[in-house]
């Protein structure tokens, strides 16, 4: 029998925490007794989290799109935090714009943020959960990817398509290490991605087809991430696990 570990503190790193499926994430990590780095590019709403998370969250906001300003803050984390052994990237930047609609511009920067980000994070922290051999890397997808994309527009869709494959590309590099690479793909989280980027019609209509007849909640997708961060999990990687009331079934 494996034994369980989970009341071990270890760091945990979660991006976008300033939103509210980052935040739960975040919530669930240091419930279970860990030091969460909480990041955003919204200082405000990241100062905000950090107050209700209290001393066990260590706030650090910076732009996703900016390689620069990403190795800056890993070295601070290292300084201040220590290696991080949970890497939960979360952050993601939605547009709905289809193909006409997607200037090159606004393809480079989405990418920038929702693959770019990731893949110089666990650039940066995996080497060190290799030494250690043993940690966690999951990567928050999306159903866009799976169905082409509902509302979500070509570059979201392509960026979590691509974040899947950069997924697979990490469980069958790290898995002799000790460290496992997930993803999760949840549906439709009641966040601003639903209540500000979505017409009440789109709501709607998308609520109408959802067999479970409600939107996922943030909480729901933070207990998956728990799930598959503890030392249980270490024999599932490279899996997508969706989260989607029935939405999309493969």
């Amino acid at each position: 029998m494996i034994r369980s570990e989970s009341s071990e503190r270890r760091v945990a790193l979660v991006t976008g925490a300033g939103g509210a499926l980052g935040a739960a994430i975040a919530r669930a990590l240091i419930k279970e007794g860990h030091r969460v780095v909480i990041t955003d590019a919204d200082k405000p709403a990241l100062d905000t989290i950090a107050r209700e998370l209290g001393e066990a969250a260590f706030p650090i906001a910076f732009d996703l799109s900016d390689p620069a300003a990403i190795k800056s803050a890993c070295d601070t984390v290292r300084e201040r935090v220590g290696n991080v052994d949970i890497l939960v990237n979360n952050a993601g930047l939605l547009s709905n714009n289809k193909l006409a609609e997607t200037e090159p511009k606004e393809w480079r920067h989405i990418l920038a943020v929702n693959l770019d980000g990731p893949f110089l994070l666990t650039r940066e922290f995996a080497p060190s959960m290799r030494e250690k051999r043993w940690g966690r890397i999951v990567n928050i997808c999306s159903v866009a990817m799976k169905t082409g994309g509902l509302t979500a527009g070509t570059a979201y869709t392509s960026s979590k398509g691509a974040l899947a494959a950069f997924t697979f590309s990490l469980a069958r590099e790290f898995a002799p290490h000790g460290v496992t690479a997930n993803g999760i793909s949840p549906a439709y989280v009641r966040s601003k991605m639903i209540d500000v980027q979505l017409t009440e019609e789109q709501r709607q209509k998308t609520l109408r087809g959802i067999p479970v007849g409600r939107f996922c909640e943030p909480d729901e997708v933070a207990h998956a991430v728990l799930f598959l961060c503890s030392p249980l999990s270490g024999f599932i990687t490279g899996e997508i696990l969706d989260i989607n009331g029935g939405l999309h079934l493969d």
